[in-house]
């Protein structure tokens, strides 16, 4: 447990130290909801979308984002970088063994995700009148399910890559598509009922429309958790299977 904790807490420091990291994973999807919610258009209900807003859809895409930034784009090079320069190979011959820095990893990036959720959903209320979403538990559930799949597809990513910078590449090649999943091109409920069907198979767009469900006072369709939490599955035993200390 101490060599657990000594690990976690130099961890928190280097993380810390990150402003890239920082910025991208808990400043950014707020900001990007700031902007968005300054369009006078996006402040004025629409009869298509239900009486809703856009800035109201796009509270749960940058809740979204900031999971998808910490999983995809901030871990995987990370503990990449750790193995590519000898200091898992040179952990497991201590008492601190390379899992706890993985732990470690996984609850910071997982921490900072679910910091930036709950960040981007006060500004939404506090600045634009956003409501908070009305099945509070269900809306848990699945942001805690995407954010367990979102960080078990960078363990993916750093297991199969064996360099940092092949980690970067891999990473930029599926955020773009997890971006376009949860909505930030365009909220998932405007996009076709084709496409929506589509995105629903995929492990950001079914939490997308979990969370959606949630917003709106409904609970999550159990067929988008499902989803949800198979990805998760898939994807740690892929990691578990791939993963390499050295």
């Amino acid at each position: 447990m101490s060599a657990s904790t000594a690990v976690l807490k130099s961890e928190a420091r280097l993380f810390t130290r990150e402003p890239a990291a920082l910025f991208w994973v808990i400043a950014f999807p707020t900001l990007l909801l700031t902007i968005l919610g300054l369009v006078p258009s996006f402040r004025t209900a629409d009869p298509a979308l239900g009486g809703l807003r856009t800035v109201d859809l796009y509270v749960p895409v940058v809740v979204l984002l900031a999971v998808i930034m910490a999983g995809l784009q901030a871990m995987p090079p990370a503990l990449t970088g750790y193995r590519e320069r000898g200091i898992l190979r040179r952990m497991s011959t201590t008492p601190m063994r390379p899992v706890y820095l993985l732990a470690a990893q996984i609850v910071l990036n997982g921490a900072a995700a679910l910091g930036s959720a709950i960040l981007a959903m006060a500004v939404g209320r506090l600045a634009y009148g956003v409501e908070l979403p009305r099945q509070l538990l269900g809306y848990v559930l699945a942001l805690v399910l995407a954010t367990l799949g979102a960080l078990a597809f960078g363990a993916t990513i750093t297991a199969l890559s064996r360099t940092t910078k092949i980690s970067n590449a891999v990473g930029m090649a599926v955020f773009f598509p997890a971006m376009f999943t949860v909505g930030v091109w365009a909220p998932v409920q405007v996009m076709p009922d084709l496409l929506q069907r589509i995105v629903g198979f995929t492990p950001f767009g079914a939490a997308a429309q979990a969370l959606n469900q949630a917003a709106a006072g409904d609970w999550p369709s159990w067929s988008h958790l499902g989803v949800t939490a198979l990805w998760t599955v898939i994807l740690i035993a892929v990691a578990a299977r791939w993963f390499r200390w050295e």
